[in-house]
C-alpha cells in the first residue's frame, strides 16, 4: 500500500522488460504479482508528474495485466470504456515513457486513440460505447473468419447508460462470441464479494462445468420440458449467490462477482472464458484508487489529480470557476422558487451541484450516465409544473440532441440548460471539447441561446434563462472567468440585447460571443475598433447589427466551430437584409484540435488577443 505519490522515478526492473504485451506473456505466473506492484508504483509516479485520471487506472492494474497476459493483443481486441481506466494499458503497450507527457501538447492522449497505437482498438471519450464496439468487432471476426477475440471492459457507472443495454440485448440475440467485463468499483450493482460467490464463480467459469452444461443440453435436446427445467434450475442456483440474473436473461453466461485484485483468480477465470462460445459476462469487483491509501479513502477526490508541484506563494484570492457561479446561482434561485429542480447525468461534482444536493435533496436528480433520459425527464417535469434546470457538459448534450429537439423544444417546454465545458477544454482534448453547441442549438426553433463573457454575465444569464418561458441555454467555459465582480441578487437581462464595451473610430466592429470577449476587447483597443459583447446568439441583437451596417468590417469572434456558429447567424442576418458589409469570422477551424493547455490551444487557433488582432489586420489589408 502506497501512502504518498513518489516524486522520483521508481525502480521497476520487471516492468522495464515489457515493451509490448508479447514480452509480458513470456513471464511466469509467479512473476505477475511483482509486475503488478511495479506497474502501480510507476503509474503513481507518472501521473504525479503530469496530472491526469488516477483512481480508475489504479483499480484495474491486475485486470489489465491479466487481459494482456491471456489474450493475443493487439490481434485480439480489448475495448476500454471511457478511457479513464486505460493508463496501465498504455504503460504495457509501449508507451511507458510517453506517459510522462500524457495530456500535454505533443504528448499522448489521456484516452485510447486508434491513431496513437494499434493496441488502442477503439477511440473513446464518452462512456458506454465499449460493448457496442466490441460486438461490432466480434461480428466482423465472424464474417471475415479471422478468429479474433473481442473483450469490452466497462465500469459500473457506464453500465447505467441505455447504449450499454442496447448492445447487451443485441449481443445476446446474435449469440456473439465476446466477453464483457463489468469493472464494478462502486458496489452499486453487486453485493460485496464473498467466499461462496467466488467459489461458484470459479465453478461456472471452468471447462468442466461448461462441458457438463453442453452435455446436458444434448441429453435434454429432445425433451424440451426437461431442458427448460434444467435451464431454470441453473438460473435459480446462480441467482441465489450472484446478481447476474439480468445478464442471463439478456442471453449472456454470467460469471461472478469475483475479486478484481486476486490476480491468480483473474488469470484463471479469464483463461477459462477466452475460448467459450457465445456471449460471456464477467463481473469483477475492484477498488478505485487501489494501492494508494488516500485514493482508496476518497475515490471521487482522486478520480483525477493535478501535477504534483510546490504550491505557489500568493496572496490573491482564488477566482470562482464558472461552474461555481452556476452552483451558487442555482442555490439562490432555489431559495426563491420551490418549483426549481436540478437534473444532472452523473456530473454532480463537475457541475458544482454539491451544495444544492445537500440543501435540496428532494429537488436534486442524478440520473447517472444517461443524458437522453436526463433531457426527457426534464421535459416530463416541465409538463406538470416544475421548473427543471439540466446541468450538463456541452459534449455530453450532443448525446441527447434528439430529445432536446423533440421532447423539449418541439413542445416549447420550460427547461433551462446550464451547459458547462463549452469551447476548448485543454488537456482532455477533442473528445471533451464543447465545440459545436452554438451550431446545434441555434438552429432549433423556440430556443434562447446565451454565451456569457464573464462571471457576472453568467449569473444574470442563468436567471434570464430561468425566467424565460420556454427552452433556454446558457453555455459557459471550463475554468475561471476574467475576475469580474459578481452582482448580488437575481437580476435578468433584456432578451436579445447586446452591450458595447468599447467605442472605436476605425470603422471595424467586433461582435464577440462568450468567453473570447475580453481577448477581443484588448484587440479592439489596439485597433481602435468597436467591441460589442453580443450576449445572445439567439435571438441576435438585430438593432445593434443594423446600427453598424455601414461599418468598414464586421468581425465575429466565438469559441465554437465557425461552421454554423454565432458568426454564421450574423452573416445570415446581414444577407437577409441585403447588407454587403465585409465580414470576418474568427472561431474554431474545421478540424479536431488536439490536447494541450487551454491557453496553448487558444493561441494555436488564433483566439487569443494576438491571433484576433492578426486576423483582423490581414482581412483589412485585403479590403
Amino acid at each position: 500500500m502506497f501512502e504518498e505519490i513518489p516524486t522520483s522515478r521508481p525502480d521497476t526492473p520487471l516492468l522495464d522488460q515489457v515493451n509490448t504485451p508479447a514480452d509480458l506473456r513470456t513471464f511466469s505466473k509467479e512473476q505477475l504479482p511483482t509486475l503488478v506492484n511495479e506497474l502501480r508504483e510507476f503509474m503513481l509516479y507518472s501521473v504525479g508528474q503530469t496530472g491526469g485520471h488516477f483512481g480508475a487506472g489504479l483499480g484495474v492494474v491486475e485486470l489489465t495485466v491479466a487481459l494482456h497476459y491471456i489474450y493475443n493483443t493487439p490481434d485480439d481486441r480489448i475495448v476500454w470504456d471511457v478511457g479513464h481506466q486505460a493508463y496501465p494499458h498504455k504503460i504495457l503497450t509501449g508507451r511507458r515513457d510517453a506517459l510522462l507527457k500524457i495530456r500535454q501538447e505533443d504528448g499522448i492522449s489521456g484516452f485510447p486513440k486508434r491513431d496513437e497505437s494499434e493496441y488502442d482498438t477503439f477511440g473513446v471519450g464518452h462512456s458506454s460505447t465499449s460493448i457496442g464496439a466490441a460486438l461490432g468487432m466480434s461480428l466482423a471476426a465472424q464474417q471475415l473468419e479471422t478468429g479474433r477475440k473481442a473483450v469490452a471492459v466497462i465500469g459500473d457507472g457506464a453500465m447505467s447508460a441505455g447504449m450499454a443495454f442496447e448492445a447487451l440485448n443485441h449481443a445476446g440475440h446474435v449469440k456473439a462470441n465476446m466477453l464483457v467485463i463489468l469493472n464494478d468499483n462502486e458496489m452499486s450493482i453487486s453485493k460485496p464479494v464473498g467466499a461462496l460467490s467466488s467459489y461458484f464463480a470459479r465453478i461456472w467459469a471452468s471447462k468442466t462445468y461448461d462441458n457438463i452444461r453442453k452435455s446436458g443440453h444434448k441429453v435434454f435436446s429432445g425433451l424440451p420440458s426437461a431442458l427448460e427445467l434444467a435451464r431454470k434450475a441453473e438460473e435459480h442456483m446462480k441467482g441465489m449467490v450472484s446478481p447476474g440474473m439480468m445478464f442471463e436473461e439478456l442471453g449472456f453466461n454470467y460469471i461472478g462477482p469475483i475479486d478484481g485484485h486476486d490476480l491468480d483468480h483473474l488469470v484463471q477465470t479469464i483463461a477459462n472464458l477466452k475460448d467459450r462460445e457465445g456471449p460471456q459476462f464477467l463481473h469483477v469487483i475492484t477498488k478505485k484508487g487501489k494501492g494508494f491509501e488516500p485514493a482508496e479513502g476518497d475515490p471521487i477526490g482522486y478520480h483525477a489529480i493535478n501535477k504534483i508541484e510546490p504550491a505557489p506563494v500568493t496572496n490573491k484570492p482564488s477566482l470562482p470557476k464558472y461552474c461555481n457561479v452556476f452552483g451558487k446561482w442555482i442555490c439562490d434561485a432555489a431559495e426563491q422558487d420551490n418549483q426549481l429542480v436540478a437534473i444532472t447525468p452523473a456530473m454532480k461534482e463537475g457541475s458544482d451541484l454539491i451544495a444544492f444536493a445537500d440543501r435540496f435533496p428532494k429537488r436534486y436528480f442524478d440520473v447517472a450516465i444517461a443524458e437522453q433520459h436526463a433531457v426527457t425527464l426534464a421535459a416530463g417535469m416541465a409538463c406538470d409544473g416544475l421548473k427543471p434546470v439540466v446541468a450538463i457538459y456541452s459534449t455530453f448534450l450532443q448525446r441527447a440532441y434528439d430529445q432536446l429537439i423533440h421532447d423539449v423544444a418541439l413542445q416549447n417546454l420550460d427547461v433551462l440548460f446550464a451547459i458547462d465545458r463549452a469551447g476548448l477544454v485543454g488537456e482532455d482534448g477533442p473528445t471533451h471539447a464543447g465545440a459545436y453547441d452554438l451550431s446545434y442549438l441555434r438552429c432549433i426553433p423556440n430556443m434562447v441561446v446565451m454565451a456569457p463573457s464573464d462571471e457576472d454575465e453568467c449569473r444574470k444569464m442563468l436567471q434570464t434563462g430561468y425566467f424565460y418561458q420556454g427552452p433556454a441555454a446558457v453555455r459557459y467555459p471550463r475554468g475561471n472567468g476574467p475576475g469580474v465582480t459578481i452582482s448580488d441578487g437575481l437580476q435578468t437581462l433584456e432578451l436579445g440585447k447586446s452591450r458595447t464595451l468599447h467605442e472605436g473610430k476605425s470603422g471595424t466592429v467586433i461582435c464577440a460571443f462568450g468567453a473570447p470577449t475580453y481577448a477581443a476587447l484588448e484587440a479592439a483597443k489596439n485597433l481602435d475598433a468597436t467591441l460589442l459583447d453580443m450576449r445572445f446568439v439567439k435571438p441576435l441583437d438585430k438593432t445593434a447589427l443594423l446600427h453598424h451596417k455601414d461599418a468598414k468590417l464586421i468581425v465575429t469572434v466565438e469559441e465554437n466551430a465557425i461552421m454554423g456558429g454565432a458568426g454564421s447567424a450574423v452573416s445570415e442576418f446581414l444577407q437577409n437584409h441585403n447588407i454587403l458589409t465585409p465580414v470576418l469570422h474568427i472561431g474554431l477551424p474545421d478540424k479536431y484540435e488536439e490536447h494541450a493547455s487551454h491557453k496553448a490551444m487558444l493561441k494555436r487557433v488564433g483566439l487569443d488577443t494576438e491571433g484576433i488582432e492578426k486576423a483582423i489586420k490581414a482581412k483589412l489589408n485585403c479590403l
